[in-house]
């Protein structure tokens, strides 16, 4: 095999880290990047070196920022006294765009998963039970997904804010049980924030 074709086959496998993407949709991306758009190809692995090197986790949320803070924990139109947790900076990202929701965001990236190893301390349930106990939080939302480790984790988390007296509600309307909120359309997701319910 030649050092072109080597190089290819390494692109190839490397694309393959992506969700959902398998060697034959890795291959076509590829083909079509080096064919029909090497622009394309050189913009795309500068974005991603400039991405490499600066993003990193928000100080206070826990999603991916360039910056110590996001711009939502750092926007003064938010309302600090509410937290939504959810499990990745994808699900920050749809609930923003239903633009029904003006609260914080905790961004768990994860969910409990004692058989993976995955505890509190993985997914940062430190960090958010110290903003509830120092910030002065009224209301803790929790949009982990509506999977068997989502339910645990939502559980958990609602112990931990009970101890200081925090309201706590679970999305339910418009949540399918084994649905993922980056999947939900923006209508559903707004029912499922207008229909949340308080965890007894």
């Amino acid at each position: 095999m030649s050092q072109k074709q080597g190089l290819l086959t390494d692109v190839i496998d490397a694309l393959c880290c992506l969700p959902g993407v398998g060697p034959k949709s890795a291959q076509r991306m590829a083909l079509h990047l080096f064919q029909r758009d090497r622009g394309g190809a050189e913009n795309l692995a500068n974005m991603l070196q400039a991405a490499v090197s600066k993003l990193q986790y928000c100080k206070q949320c826990q999603t991916l920022s360039e910056y110590g803070l996001c711009e939502l924990c750092s926007s003064p139109k938010r309302d600090s006294k509410t937290i939504c947790v959810v499990e990745s900076p994808a699900d920050v990202w749809v609930i923003n765009q239903a633009n029904n929701y003006k609260g914080q965001f905790f961004v768990l990236n994860g969910r409990l998963s004692p058989l993976d190893g995955i505890g509190p301390e993985e997914i940062g349930l430190d960090a958010l039970e110290q903003q509830l106990e120092d910030n002065g939080v009224t209301e803790l939302i929790l949009a982990t997904n509506a999977t068997v480790e989502g339910e645990v984790t939502a559980h958990f988390i609602a112990q931990i804010a009970r101890q200081y007296k925090i309201k706590v509600s679970r999305l339910a309307q418009g949540m399918p049980v084994g649905g993922e909120l980056e999947f939900l359309d923006s209508s559903t997701l707004e029912h499922a924030f207008t229909g949340r319910r308080i965890i007894e």
